[in-house]
């Protein structure tokens, strides 16, 4: 089988290493890809993850037999929609379901309408208006631009002061750019986060391995938001209680109402939870594998991937049992110094060549120059651990993580210190 992934961060690095253990697969494309990801697929650089047209044409060309859309942008612009009209089978949501991410403002209504458990909003267009609210608010507060903003655009904000700025950021500056044009104010929840992504056919659901992200760039959860600079696997706040209470309240509520709206899910939706005195609410819906929660979730994954994916798109999720091996994971993110604000590129690496059989390096920003890999964007690597328990998991990830060298290499150093707690009490 030929089959083509569309992306090119750790996310894809992560799945590609999966697709390839079934047999049947002869050759993978990546598009675009990056550096690291050839070694493990042929990557077509010049087509990016949203020149959709060219990814359809090229598909075609390629005589592809199955397609992975992993990234939310080429999902939100309708990239599974073009490759079924042309016949390639897909894992991902088409266009109209991919809006349950691609606007707060759907997901948020269509929480309410259905009563899933979510923090309660307000939903403006104009920044006066805003303002005129957040006047009146308790806060802290959580503001969100409506549209995709690379995991950027939520914003929480103490005081009044912080929610004018907030609101100018995101609404007049439009530093998300179109997405800001609608924002969503939220009550500002308290508890343990949790992630959990699930492979559904818009009937049958099934949740994989819970995950926790360490979204903060600094040590002790301080600095900016990033996309994540680790996660690990399971998440200890998620207990069987908790998980039969998502199901039922949650999970196949939020299947049924995207039935209902005519908007059927297919594909992996992703769950971000926050663990309340009041139950769990939903924190946000994504319509695609998490990054990096993928990098934890997948090595633990006993069943073929392919497999799940094929039964996905042929909606028989239902008569396929998914396993997964016992024990954790734990992924360290290798960071541009300066991430996620300005950074420099093109900085030399130098990774071991004699791994632990049990650790996987998979490549998010980098790229080949003259035939060496160099720096090519913020969140740069992660190093992955499989192990029986979570302690020794962590100490294989950070023991490659530090014999990884490149100039301006940053990481944090607390990945998974929460969860460890969790377990000693």
């Amino acid at each position: 089988m030929n089959l083509l992934v569309v992306g090119g961060g750790g996310r894809e690095h992560a799945i590609i290493k999966k697709l390839k253990e079934n047999p049947e697969v002869e050759k993978i494309y990546a598009l675009p890809g990056n550096g690291g990801i050839a070694s493990d697929a042929e990557c077509v650089s010049e087509i990016g993850a949203k020149d959709i047209e060219k990814i359809v044409g090229f598909a075609k060309e390629h005589g592809i037999d199955f397609a992975v859309v992993a990234p939310d942008d080429p999902l939100a612009l309708g990239c599974v929609d073009r490759l079924h009209e042309i016949g390639i089978a897909c894992f991902g949501p088409d266009q109209k379901a991919a809006r349950i991410e691609a606007s707060k403002v759907f997901s948020k209504n269509l929480m309410k309408k259905y009563g899933i458990p979510t923090a309660e909003y307000a939903v403006f267009n104009d920044a006066k208006k805003a303002l005129s609210y957040l006047k009146t608010a308790e806060f802290p507060m959580v503001i969100k631009a409506d549209g995709l903003a690379l995991g950027k655009g939520v914003l929480i904000v103490q005081d009044f002061e912080d929610a004018k700025k907030a609101v100018k950021t995101i609404m007049e500056d439009k530093a998300f750019g179109d997405s800001g044009n609608e924002i969503v104010i939220e009550e500002f929840l308290t508890g343990p986060e949790v992630s959990v992504l699930a492979f559904t056919d818009g009937k049958a659901i099934v949740p994989m391995v819970s995950s926790m992200d360490h979204k903060r760039a600094g040590d002790g959860d301080t600095g900016l938001n990033t996309g994540g600079m680790g996660t690990i696997a399971p998440n200890p706040y998620y207990t069987k209680a908790l998980a039969d209470i998502c199901m039922d309240t949650i999970f196949l509520p939020t299947l049924e109402a995207m039935r209902l709206e005519g908007c059927p899910f297919k594909g992996c939706l992703y769950f971000g939870l926050m663990m309340t005195p009041n139950g769990p609410k939903v924190i946000e819906y994504n319509c695609r594998f998490g990054d990096p929660e993928t990098q934890v979730v997948l090595p633990l994954l006993k069943t073929d991937l392919l497999t799940i994916m094929q039964a996905v798109e042929n909606e028989t999720l239902s008569e396929l049992k998914v396993e997964w091996h016992d024990g954790a994971a734990a992924c360290v993110i290798l960071a541009s110094g300066g991430y996620p604000g300005s950074y420099e590129k093109g900085k030399v690496m130098i990774i071991p060549e004699n791994m632990p059989s049990n650790v996987m390096i998979y490549h998010a920003g980098d790229k080949l120059a003259d035939g060496k890999l160099v720096t090519s964007g913020g969140r740069v690597l992660g190093v992955t651990a499989a192990a029986p328990a979570l302690k020794e998991a962590l100490k294989d990830a950070y023991d490659v993580a530090e014999k990884i060298q490149f100039e301006g290499k940053y990481m944090r150093h607390d990945i998974g210190k929460k969860a460890l707690m969790t377990q000693e009490v």
